[in-house]
């Protein structure tokens, strides 16, 4: 078949080019741009410069470096850490309760954050020497992080699924709304992982004998509600309609300034360095969609989408399977490359296959950022074990990716009871 040789050629340069050691966005922008100019017209190339200047102008796009910025300032001026204060004081009594505490605690960063990697760097400092402290195993208090990190990109607002909603012109705010559930289930199921890890491993987090009073974790509480009240802030405007999802990006942005200035956490330098991360991280972005519009033309000219569309379809399985060998490939990329390239180059290719078996888009765009997640912890190249090596110098690889590979099973529980119940992750867009 014909498109299963243009889809072969195009991993097959693609590898290459990542061999060479070309960054993933530039290695499918010249893809895209000499497969262009070879295999349709020289004169072709101008017209994918003005496709992704003109996706890349869409006013749409302003609601990543608004959302960066809110989780950069809220991470880098300290109001982050009162999440684990809090969370950690709560949690401590039950078995594992450091560990859940932190998972907790990313859940609620998550929610006022779009990155992975930011969340498993903001709670991480704070957790692993905590925990470690606390006598828990190494391997569990980074697995831990590093799996509650990923809720980052889950629970909104969240930078993959931004991208998402660009390449699939899927509504943002709608996907945003389907993340809540789920991710407030993977963060049960995580927790539930340690609490079972612990039961049958007491060895792994010794039980703490501390008891904490009452005006403790009141006080605790106290400091965390500015955060919780910027994630309400924003969760009500997207769910009642009173902003678009841009306009819900200012709002937090300008909250997260704003309270992080009332109480004395924001200096000139801590903004500096948070404007700083989100211009390198936007840039980031808007590379990496650049070059997925650039090899998404030329393998759509080259009709790739529509004939691995049409033979997909036409099997004679169940459409469930077809699913399975989707989320089995995007398993296996997982381990060689990170989320965000992952999206760009699978989505454009099978959203086509998947809509036409009858699946909804938002369904899919949870299913996919929960299986970016776990490359987020997959050895070799996840993305969180080596932020969480840098943030905790003293923590080697091989307890990192041991603690962390524990938390893919959860995760695949995850997967597989929303394809079981697509309402878990439908109900909430569809109320709204």
């Amino acid at each position: 078949m014909e498109a299963l040789l243009w889809f072969s050629a195009f991993v097959g340069a693609l590898v290459f080019l990542l061999a060479l050691r070309i960054p993933v966005a530039v290695s499918m922008g010249i893809i895209g741009i000499a497969g262009t100019a070879a295999f349709v017209s020289p004169r072709a190339v101008v017209q994918i410069a003005n496709i992704a200047y003109s996706q890349t102008w869409s006013f749409v796009l302003v609601i990543v470096p608004l959302f960066v910025l809110m989780g950069e300032v809220i991470a880098l001026s300290g109001l982050g850490a009162t999440l684990f204060k809090a969370a950690s004081i709560w949690l401590r009594r039950l078995p594992g309760g450091l560990a859940i505490g932190t998972i907790a605690a990313s859940a609620g960063f998550a929610s006022v954050c779009g990155s992975s990697p930011i969340t498993a760097a903001t709670i991480g400092s704070m957790a692993v020497p905590e925990m470690a402290k606390n006598g828990y195993a190494r391997s569990l208090a980074a697995g831990a992080t590093a799996a509650g990190g990923t809720l980052g990109i889950l629970i909104p607002p969240s930078v993959p699924m931004i991208l998402y909603g660009v390449i699939t012109e899927t509504s943002i705010g709608g996907l945003f709304l389907a993340g809540i559930l789920p991710g407030l289930m993977m963060a049960a199921l995580l927790s539930t992982t340690v609490i079972l890890r612990v039961t049958f491993d007491k060895s792994l987090a010794p039980p703490i004998t501390r008891r904490v009073s009452f005006a403790e974790r009141m006080a605790s509480s106290v400091e965390a509600l500015p955060v919780v009240l910027i994630a309400l802030l924003i969760i009500i405007a997207l769910y009642a309609g009173i902003a678009s999802p841009s306009e819900t990006g200012a709002l937090g942005a300008a909250a997260a300034i704003i309270v992080a200035l009332l109480l004395g956490k924001l200096s000139v330098g801590v903004l500096k360095q948070a404007l700083e991360k989100t211009v390198r991280t936007t840039g980031m972005f808007m590379l990496l969609l650049v070059g997925g519009l650039f090899s998404s033309f030329i393998l759509t000219r080259l009709g790739v989408p529509q004939d691995i569309s049409n033979f997909l379809t036409g099997l004679d399985v169940s459409p469930w399977v077809i699913i399975l060998l989707i989320n089995l490939l995007l398993l296996i990329m997982g381990m060689f490359l990170d989320p965000l390239s992952i999206l760009v180059i699978v989505v454009p290719i099978f959203l086509e296959t998947v809509v036409s078996l009858g699946f909804d888009p938002i369904w899919f765009g949870i299913i996919v950022t929960i299986q970016i997640e776990i490359a987020a912890i997959t050895p070799p190249v996840g993305l969180n074990l080596f932020v969480l090596r840098t943030v905790v110098p003293d923590l080697s690889m091989s307890d990192t990716a041991k603690g962390a590979i524990t938390f893919v099973i959860p995760m695949l529980i995850g997967i597989a009871l929303l394809m079981l119940f697509p309402e878990i992750a439908l109900w909430l867009p569809q109320m709204r």
